[in-house]
């Protein structure tokens, strides 16, 4: 990255983290399981509201009690069940217009990450209803209060029903671009841990590491705050002790009651503190592959932060001595155990070294979509232009035979 091009990235960093104590940053209020649902609605007077889902979660009957609850409370609950994984402009505008169609009166995400920003994006077009989702990317394009926003998550990962993030694809382009706005913040969020009992070994692993992701890079990035670093700490040593209970026996109810607390308090660290280029290459991966988000944070992690190098040594090696990864006194050999221990719980969980179906003639557009989401915006350890991005890539990337013979004709691009 060019020298001016950097000293604008990281003035612009400074700026905001200056203005944090300003910015009306909140948290979404907590409701005590299921039940507690209709009086909130009660409340502010919502008698027929959208649930938000996806094809999987809705197929398990993970919504039927709480559908039946709010059905014996008289609230009428018009599904909405076809979310995809990674959330595009055409889900967001279906769900939006049943909405309009059922005079709905507030929304309630229930799943993962892809449901809740596409409850999010719902939200951003009810709020704003002339702008398109596009050019609501970036920072603070709503600008508009949002219908009431419940969120139910149902993966302990994501941790949206904290943010004032929503991902989208593009539907026609396949562009993933984040929509980041104080309103998008869910009102209310419902923290049950019944509705990840079932959750697949591989899901609890990749999600989980994705919420350690949002831990991780919250607390190396350089706008934190005091509330931000202790949050972030709080997630780690809970996915670092809790996971791997998670994923080796999914019914343990401890294990997933801490896991989404875990998710939850790593949700709030990276809303205020933002993350970094693991998630802007997980994105683009997302946008243009449809690989799963926690699935590329996974694999990125380890190689990110082994790519940041010095720069990231103070910090990493003073979590690892935080959560007991490592003793040493030297912070780049506490830095190097803590990124192996990170390794090793992939290797435990059967997460993938690389990402399968990465062209080489892709990675160029993916790098500039990488740098356009990240910079100047993300208070990174490290500043890196396209170039440096477009290693990222192919170091996650599952290798055939005839890019390793291209590879092989051009060292620099090897993987």
């Amino acid at each position: 990255m060019h020298t001016l091009k950097k000293l604008y990235c990281r003035c612009f960093q400074i700026s905001f983290r200056a203005a944090l104590p300003l910015m009306p940053y909140r948290e979404p209020k907590l409701i005590d399981g299921f039940s507690g649902v209709p009086k909130v609605l009660q409340k502010h007077s919502i008698t027929r509201l959208l649930l938000v889902t996806d094809p999987g979660v809705y197929s398990l009957g993970l919504t039927t009690p709480l559908e039946q609850i709010l059905k014996k409370a008289g609230i009428t609950c018009i599904v909405y069940k076809d979310t995809v994984a990674n959330p595009t402009s055409a889900n967001v505008e279906d769900a939006k217009n049943l909405y309009l169609k059922k005079h709905c009166q507030a929304l309630l995400a229930f799943g993962g990450g892809s449901s809740m920003d596409c409850a999010k994006g719902v939200g951003a077009r009810l709020a704003r209803p002339n702008k398109s989702l596009a050019k609501m990317e970036g920072i603070l394009h709503v600008m508009h209060k949002l219908p009431l926003l419940i969120a139910v998550p149902t993966t302990a990962g994501t941790g949206s029903e904290t943010t004032l993030a929503a991902v989208i694809t593009d539907a026609d382009t396949h562009h993933k671009y984040a929509i980041n706005d104080f309103s998008l913040i869910p009102h209310y969020a419902v923290l049950e841990p019944e509705v990840t009992v079932g959750l697949p070994a591989q899901l609890t692993a990749t999600t989980g590491m994705d919420a350690l992701t949002h831990a991780i890079e919250a607390y190396i990035g350089r706008s934190t705050t005091k509330q931000t670093r202790k949050a972030a700490i709080e997630a780690i040593q809970l996915i670092f002790q809790y996971l791997p209970v998670a994923y080796k026996n999914g019914k343990n109810r401890t294990a997933r009651k801490e896991m989404l607390r875990a998710s939850y308090l790593a949700g709030t660290a990276f809303t205020k503190s933002y993350v970094g280029y693991v998630h802007a290459v997980a994105h683009s991966l997302g946008g243009c592959y449809g690989i799963p988000h926690g699935l590329a944070n996974s694999v990125l992690l380890p190689i990110v932060l082994k790519a940041y190098g010095t720069a990231a040594h103070k910090k990493l090696a003073r979590l690892a001595r935080i959560t007991g990864i490592s003793d040493s006194k030297l912070d780049a050999v506490a830095a190097e155990e803590f990124i192996n221990h990170i390794r090793n719980m992939n290797i435990s969980m059967n997460i993938p070294e690389t990402l399968d179906g990465i062209r080489n003639e892709d990675i160029p557009k993916l790098a500039c979509y990488a740098d356009k989401e990240a910079n100047p915006l993300y208070p990174v350890p490290a500043l890196w232009g396209p170039e440096k991005l477009e290693q990222m890539y192919h170091l996650v990337q599952e290798v055939n035979e005839n890019d390793r013979n291209r590879n092989s004709e051009h060292p620099g691009k090897a993987a």
